[in-house]
């Protein structure tokens, strides 16, 4: 919701300075918060994407955060369904293909998304160099859409946790662009937990475990 609300914002208001927009939003969407906590509709999903919503419009921004910030995630019992779920949801290592669209205005949006977002992407990381940028968008549209999560979402995420570093390890030791910790390989994968340094296999990993919780 704090990712529409800011989009209608700056569509709407395009003089208003973004930190006033960020606090608007944040406004209101502690009041849909506060509607949904008194009707009791709140989940452990909506919460979450609550608290992610925002490092994404702050990519979109080109604000500066701080990189490999995961927490010590625990891990938690899973049901045998589960566990055979998500692994089958990882197991896949084909490589994404190239969008084809039927419908060009939505080839063109591709195209517009891609461009932009490599261009913010270049203002962050300047030693990648343009193909890399490209295979690293392209993977994370792929996979975000594979998992049904919204791309800005997993874009706002890496933002935070990694700031697109790939080989990335927080204190507690979580892994790469998306910080997943070691243990999901054991549980979910093949048990290589190296495997997380890979790009698609990071991304993988990251959108199939927020797409559970």
């Amino acid at each position: 919701m704090l990712l529409r609300v800011l989009a209608v914002s700056s569509l709407t208001k395009p003089n208003k300075p973004l930190a006033k927009l960020m606090l608007d939003a944040l406004h209101t969407n502690s009041a849909s918060l506060n509607a949904d906590a008194q009707t009791g509709s709140l989940s452990r999903r909506h919460l979450l994407g609550q608290g992610i919503a925002l490092p994404a419009a702050a990519l979109l921004a080109g604000l500066q955060p701080v990189a490999a910030q995961a927490g010590g995630q625990l891990e938690e019992p899973l049901a045998d369904s589960v566990r055979g779920a998500l692994a089958a949801a990882v197991a896949s290592s084909s490589v994404p293909p190239i969008p084809v669209f039927a419908d060009k205005i939505k080839q063109q949006h591709y195209v517009f998304w891609l461009s932009r977002t490599s261009e913010r992407l270049h203002e962050r990381r300047r030693f990648m160099g343009e193909q890399e940028r490209a295979e690293l968008l392209q993977t994370v549209w792929y996979e975000a859409k594979r998992a049904r999560l919204d791309v800005a979402l997993v874009l706002g995420l890496i933002t935070v946790e990694s700031n697109f570093r790939k080989y990335a390890i927080s204190r507690v030791g979580a892994r790469g662009l998306m910080q997943i910790m070691p243990f999901w390989s054991r549980v979910i994968g093949d048990g290589e937990s190296s495997r997380l340094f890979h790009m698609q296999t990071n991304l993988r990993f990251g959108c199939v475990i927020l797409r559970h919780y």
